[in-house]
Order: C-alpha cells, then sequence, then structure tokens
C-alpha cells in the first residue's frame, strides 16, 4: 500500500464533512453588529480540525520522505556501498576508501573526476 494516496484519501474523508457544515453568516467588523444579529458560534472548530489534519498529513509524509531516503527507496534493503574513511587533501580533493560488497578500494575525488588508485585487498590496480 502506498501511503501518499493513503494521506490524501484520509484528509479528504476527513475534511469534506467538516467543509460541508459550514453555513452562510453574515460577518460584522467588530462592535458594528445589529441588536438582532445572532451572535458568533463559540464552538466553531472547523479551522482547527482543518489545522490538525494538514499538520498530520505534513508529519507523516515528512516520515514516508525519511524512511524512503534512509533505505533507497526500497524497503527493507541495505546497500552494499558505503564510504568508510575520507580525507582532504586540500582545494577540493579527497581520498576515499570505499567498500562495496566486503571489497576496499582507495579512490581518488577532484572535482573534474573520480578515479580508482588501488583496491586495498592486496591485488595490484589495473594500469590504462
Amino acid at each position: 500500500m502506498r501511503p501518499v494516496p493513503f494521506i490524501f484519501g484520509l484528509l479528504l474523508t476527513v475534511a469534506l464533512p467538516l467543509a460541508a457544515q459550514t453555513k452562510d453568516e453574515v460577518i460584522y467588523p467588530r462592535g458594528t453588529a445589529p441588536a438582532g444579529a445572532p451572535a458568533a458560534p463559540a464552538a466553531d472548530r472547523t479551522n482547527t480540525f482543518l489545522l490538525l489534519g494538514t499538520a498530520a498529513v505534513a508529519a507523516a509524509a515528512g516520515w514516508w520522505l525519511w524512511q524512503k531516503r534512509r533505505t533507497s527507496g526500497v524497503p527493507g534493503r541495505v546497500s552494499r556501498l558505503s564510504v568508510v574513511e575520507s580525507r582532504s587533501l586540500g582545494s577540493r580533493q579527497y581520498l576515499v576508501v570505499a567498500d562495496y560488497d566486503g571489497r576496499k578500494f582507495l579512490l581518488g575525488v577532484c572535482p573534474g573526476s573520480i578515479e580508482m588508485l588501488t583496491p586495498l585487498d592486496g591485488k595490484e590496480a589495473p594500469r590504462p
């Protein structure tokens, strides 16, 4: 089940009945209501429910995006690629030890390129 359509469906289920309860009322500026005009209802909570519903939807969407980013978009999948260590050499140049599926590689990273310097499992680096 995808959570986003479910959340919007839930919002519509809550918001539409609340919107249907509103009735046409005449709104007067403060202190200018005629003597026979009815007082404004004190328990009008439509805006409160709408605000709480919107906050709940925003919180659910944020949680879903956080979960999606954490699992790389695939629930239950653990990433096989990770950066073990990184050292700056200055001027946006780095040495990076990357681990992929249990094998480690030393990478040289600069603004224009990324090069594998050597595998760190005892084998010699391929020469171009």
